[in-house]
């Protein structure tokens, strides 16, 4: 039986980065997918004739430019096409539009408000500050602050360095940026309501708090550190979907010689004196490896596949407490022709970019009521997106794919499992909010996909159905995240190491924390990793 120099547990995009920079180091590498196809999250599907959808994951900035230009992911199909712009609509029949050209965005928020136009520059000018401070960190392993390491201390000393070049005024800011909720943080600066819930999104999508809540200034931050063809904070959709990203990496690995088994389901972590010796089928079959890096996430990773008497009481504790709790859904629509929107100007730029329909953070913060409540929101919040408008790879001519992202959906409904009458009511909470402002848009309706966190958990294996595997907090972050004494991609199982988004920094289509658990794995083998380019900063 052959015995793999390294096993990597699921295909979506984390795996795949961590299996091809391994592979490209000279190691021999299996990635194994319970799905029969890769991309986890990041997958384009077929489910109705003529169209394709991006049924989870479904625009892109996050992802790493160093990682496309190391894996050549370019060469191997991946396009990515810029948004162009935008729109929240307002209920008494105007929207905000949304520029991909700042000074044209200033323009359109001082017709709401000549103060809140002005005040755009010095937010604008402090988000970019905290971008500056937190963004280097992304690509780097979180230092341990318990550890006499000479590594572990120099990666503290070069936090300690970036937090002396702030003053006083700065450094507290920055620390008061980082717990406090978004909705606070943009009363600072604006007064139009419109222009408040137009900023707030980016601090509640995929997160289990509404725009209140204590922590979600920096899932805000989050958002806005990726870019698009150099435009820092640009979003854009990948050519042919979502499904391109995992598809360009695979073939990326496939070409350094790695293999993909697909159809092969992980039930166990082979585990021998403390030491992971390979992984268990479905079926019983034995799969060996030298080293096995899960990028499942950490409650699947340590509650599901290791047995606990692997694990230490504290570590297991800690897991079982790692906060991952389901907020989101999607509902992906085939239509028949484009929608109207009459708010909007013919061909506007706006349609080829986010739309929007809660005009206020209170609205926001309703939806969120909800969910405590344990309902799916009544007046839900919708990222809604026509990724056909750029990309005319995904759809028939004349007709288009439209991708909506919603905020919220509990992970059980009034404390039960989701039925499909449940899921049937949440599709027509979305349904209903976007027919209030595209008249007939139920006639164009061709099929849709409804997947509220019980069908995202079944296909993708994320637990609830949480988008970044476990939520963005301050307390889940940096060497919290997932676990404090765990947060460089390694466990208490020798030779199994963690890849997925429970680790440092964090979820997000970004390919972070599948490089960096590949450059602590070279490390531990004591093989160069000149073939990982060093993190750079675009801000």
């Amino acid at each position: 039986m052959k015995n793999w120099d390294v096993i990597v547990i699921g295909g979506g995009h984390n795996g795949l980065v961590n299996a091809c920079y391994l592979q490209r180091s000279g190691l021999d590498v299996l990635v194994l997918e319970q799905k029969d196809w890769v991309g986890g999250a990041a997958t384009s599907r077929s489910l109705t004739p003529g169209f394709v959808y991006s049924n989870c994951s479904y625009v892109c900035s996050l992802f790493r430019p160093e990682i496309m230009r190391d894996l050549e992911l370019p060469r191997f199909g991946l396009q990515v096409i810029p948004y162009e712009g935008g729109a929240v609509f307002t209920q008494d029949g105007d929207y905000l539009a949304n520029y991909r050209d700042h000074h044209a965005h200033r323009r359109e928020f001082a017709r709401f408000s000549p103060r809140d136009a002005e005040a755009y520059e010095r937010y604008a000018r402090d988000v970019t500050r905290q971008c500056r401070f937190i963004q280097p960190l992304l690509m780097r392993t979180a230092p341990d602050p318990t550890s006499f390491k000479p590594r572990d201390i120099g990666e503290l000393i070069y936090l300690g360095r970036k937090f002396s070049d702030m003053s006083a005024e700065e450094m507290a800011l920055t620390m008061r940026f980082w717990t406090m909720s978004i909705s606070d943080f943009l009363d600072e600066y604006f007064e139009t309501d419109v222009i408040k819930a137009n900023f707030a999104l980016s601090g509640i999508i995929g997160t289990a708090l509404g725009p209140m809540s204590p922590g979600t200034a920096y899932v805000l931050l989050h958002h806005y550190m990726g870019e698009v063809d150099g435009s820092v904070g640009a979003w854009g959709y990948a050519r042919g979907g979502m499904g391109a990203v995992t598809q360009a990496l695979a073939a990326s690995f496939q070409a350094s010689g790695g293999t993909i088994r697909t159809g092969a389901q992980v039930e166990q972590v082979l585990v021998k004196n403390g030491h992971a010796q390979g992984v268990v089928l479905a079926g019983g079959e034995e799969v060996l490896g030298k080293l096995t890096v899960s990028n499942a996430d950490v409650k699947r990773t340590f509650l599901k596949l290791v047995e606990p008497k692997e694990l230490p009481d504290i570590f297991l504790r800690r897991v079982k407490n790692f906060k991952i709790r389901g907020s989101s859904g999607k509902v992906n629509i085939a239509l028949g022709s484009m929608p109207e929107f009459p708010a909007l100007p013919d061909d506007s730029p706006c349609y080829r970019g986010d739309l929007h329909f809660t005009d206020s953070v209170e609205r926001m913060e309703r939806a969120y009521d909800d969910w405590k409540e344990g309902r799916w929101s009544a007046d839900p919040f919708i990222d809604m997106v026509i990724p056909t408008t750029l990309d005319p790879t995904m759809a028939s001519p004349g007709k288009h794919f439209m991708s909506c992202f919603v905020q919220y959906a509990p992970p059980k409904v009034g404390g039960r499992e989701w039925t499909d009458a449940d899921r049937d009511g949440f599709a027509e909470s979305v349904i209903s909010q976007i027919a209030d402002y595209s008249p007939g848009f139920r006639e164009r309706i061709v099929h849709m996909e409804v997947r509220t966190p019980r069908e995202i958990e079944a296909e993708t294996g994320l637990t609830e159905g949480n988008i970044f595997q476990g939520e963005l907090t301050f307390d889940q972050l940096l060497f919290n995240r997932p676990v404090p004494g765990y947060a460089q991609y390694r466990s208490p199982v020798g030779g199994l190491y963690m890849c997925g988004s429970s680790t440092h920094p964090g979820g997000g289509v970004m390919g972070a924390p599948g490089r960096n658990a590949a450059v602590e794995i070279l490390r531990d083998l004591k093989r160069g990793a000149n073939h990982v380019s060093a993190a750079h900063d675009v801000i």
